[in-house]
Formats: structure tokens, sequence, C-alpha cells
């Protein structure tokens, strides 16, 4: 019995990275770049990218505007991702990522404008969302858009069945929207602590806020922890997986990998524990190379991947 379902990535923040790589940066004075390239930027949208790399269709979603926007798409149609993104009349914003010999500096572009008529139509996408998808929300909410969006979204799926909730997100969006019960949660270390209010640092402390989150609406939580691992925790059972050893080239996009590995696994119907697996391969394969993970790169992680069991009292 095939079951049939669609996987939906949302990026309501979008942006085109652009990276240079210069000696150094003088202010005030003319400065030369000595290499550069664009990438379509977002957190779904590296979603949408390293699951097509794992062979596995999704749709993009989310707002788009003017020739950065038409970028963005391309670039995706180029990746042969569909995409549905709703056309804003203002530019999508351009970061700018500046590498040194001394540093990497970040601007962060100004976001477009988003209007109510401009949320409505992402609604009446979600409309047709249907039993079984898989929906992963990603990433920061513009300030043009109200902070409860992804709650508006979460409750747009209730009407249907067995509908998967990935979200990736933080601050108050994320505090708000979790509460409408989702599949699976992936702080940080500090988005855990900022969520809570404390400092948390051991393993023990870890695990133990993760069960409150869980307590709190999110079925599974992942706590991504660098270069120590991540654990994974559910209301039944914890795990800390390890953090595969090799040379970190870049750890952008990692985060978004490992959501990937999840959605992989869930769309071959493994459980969570073994989607766990893939999603730490994933997201190791990410950081040892230039670029998102390709399929290859993540299965010689697989074996690499050890995950452990740790019995709360």
């Amino acid at each position: 019995e095939l079951e049939l379902f669609m996987i939906y990535t949302i990026t309501l923040n979008p942006a085109v990275d652009y990276y240079i790589d210069m000696n150094k940066v003088d202010e005030g004075e003319l400065n030369k770049v000595n290499n550069s390239y664009t990438l379509a930027g977002g957190k779904g949208i590296n979603v949408s990218k390293v699951l097509k790399n794992f062979n596995i269709e999704s749709i993009a979603l989310g707002f788009c505007g003017g020739f950065t926007g038409e970028y963005i798409k391309t670039d995706l149609n180029k990746y042969g991702i569909k995409d549905n993104f709703i056309s804003l009349s203002e530019n999508t914003r351009i970061n700018v990522k500046i590498k040194t010999a001394k540093n990497e500096t970040e601007i962060m572009g100004k976001s477009p404008k988003i209007s109510n008529e401009n949320i409505d139509a992402l609604l009446s996408i979600i409309d047709n969302v249907e039993d079984n998808d898989i929906l992963v929300l990603s990433g920061s909410v513009p300030s043009s858009v109200r902070e409860d969006i992804y709650k508006d979204i979460i409750q747009k799926t209730k009407s249907k069945n067995n509908i998967k909730v990935i979200l990736d997100s933080r601050e108050n969006a994320f505090k708000i929207a979790v509460k409408e019960k989702v599949f699976l949660t992936k702080p940080n270390r500090k988005e855990l602590s900022g969520y809570f209010g404390k400092d948390i640092k051991s393993v023990y402390d870890i695990i133990t806020y993760a069960k409150q989150l869980v307590e709190d609406g999110s079925e599974n939580v992942i706590v991504s922890l660098g270069k120590d691992g991540s654990a994974l925790v559910n209301k039944d059972e914890a795990y800390i997986g390890n953090a595969p050893s090799g040379q970190l080239i870049s750890s952008v996009g990692s985060g978004d990998a490992m959501v990937a590995g999840i959605v992989y696994g869930i769309s071959k119907n493994l459980n969570i524990l073994d989607s766990y697996k893939y999603a730490i391969a994933a997201a190791t394969a990410t950081a040892f190379s230039e670029g998102l993970a390709l399929f290859e790169n993540m299965n010689s992680f697989l074996d690499k991947v050890e995950v452990k069991k740790i019995n709360l009292k």
C-alpha cells in the first residue's frame, strides 16, 4: 500500500545570500573583492535542496519579490524544486556574508513588506495540505508579519489527519507555535536556554528541559549541540547522538540538513530513532563539505553515527 503524501517547506523570510571573500575591510575606503558568489538562501529552501539531493520531492512555499525573488525561483527551478511562492511588490532581501583573513561578518538585508493579503494567500495554500503531508516551518518571521503566523499555519492543518509539522524557529514565533502541538522541534543549546530563560549546560539539564519542551507540545525534540553532538528526546525515551569527526568546512546549512534527514527518514517510513541517524549523517556531511549534503556523502557518514540511549529515572 503506497501512502501518498507531499512535503512542503515554508520560508517566510528568504534571501539572496551574497558571499564575498576579501583580504580585509577598510571602512570609508574602496574595498576590493577577491571572490564572490550568490545563493538562494533561507532555511526552508535549504531543507528542500537537501531533500532534492536525497531524491525526495518537496514544494517550497513562502514570499518572494522583485528581481531577487526571481533569482530565488530560478535557482530552485534549476535545482528541480517546485515552488508556490506568493509574489511581493518589494524586493526579497540580500544578505551579505563577508569573509576576510581575520573573521566573518554578516550584513542582514531588510525584509520586504508583507501585506495581510499576502499572508491570506499563503494561508489559502495551506488549506490544500492533505492527510499525511509533512510541513516544515523554518526560520525567522519577518518584521512585517505577525508573530503568531506559524500558529495560524498549524491551526489550518488541524482538520486533517496525521500531518507532521516540523518547527525550526526561535523566540516568540516558536514559543507561540509549539503550544499548538508539533511533530518535531530542533532547538540548539542557546535556543533551548532562551526558551526556558535558563543557562542550560549539562547533558542531564539538556534532556530534562527537552522533556519539558515535549510536555509543552513538541512530540519529539532534537537539541543540536555542535561538536558535542545532539540529543533526541520524546515522552518515552532519550538518546544522545555523537558528532562524527572530520574536517569542518562550513556549518552553514547543517541544521537545515538535519531537518531534511529527519524528513527523509519519515518519508521512507522509518521510526524516529532511525530517522535521527539520517539527520546526524546529513548534518555532518553538510558541515564537512562545500555547500549542502549530497546523498553519497550523507550515506558515507551513516556507519559513523553512534546513538546511545539515556535512562532517566
